[in-house]
């Protein structure tokens, strides 16, 4: 599993948003490439949660070669890449509910 859980998440969306313009002919290229690199950050991020598992229960049922080290530090990078998703999320959400409340 990569370390830089986070900073590929935050790397992945900065590089969508370079590539898109503010305002986008049609809207479809910068919402495309905007979308498949969050739904990519996404996927990493269950994919340490899942990892995360497999390691906890491993490490409950005596498994060799499975460290309280290596779970723990596969935990906490699964509770890091959920928070910064979260927080993407969530400044998604302000963003939206900010311009559905701009007058026109």
């Amino acid at each position: 599993m990569d370390v830089r859980i986070t900073s590929g998440l935050l790397q992945s969306l900065q590089g969508a948003a370079q590539t898109g313009s503010p305002v986008a002919p049609k809207g479809a290229v910068a919402g495309a490439s905007f979308a498949n690199a969050l739904g990519d950050a996404l996927k990493s991020v269950s994919q340490a949660q899942q990892q995360s598992s497999g390691m906890q229960r491993q490490f409950q049922a005596g498994a060799e070669g499975v460290g309280i080290e290596e779970t723990m530090l596969s935990m906490q990078k699964a509770q890091i890449g959920f928070q910064a998703a979260l927080a993407v999320r969530n400044r998604l959400v302000s963003a939206y509910t900010d311009i559905m409340n701009m007058s026109v």
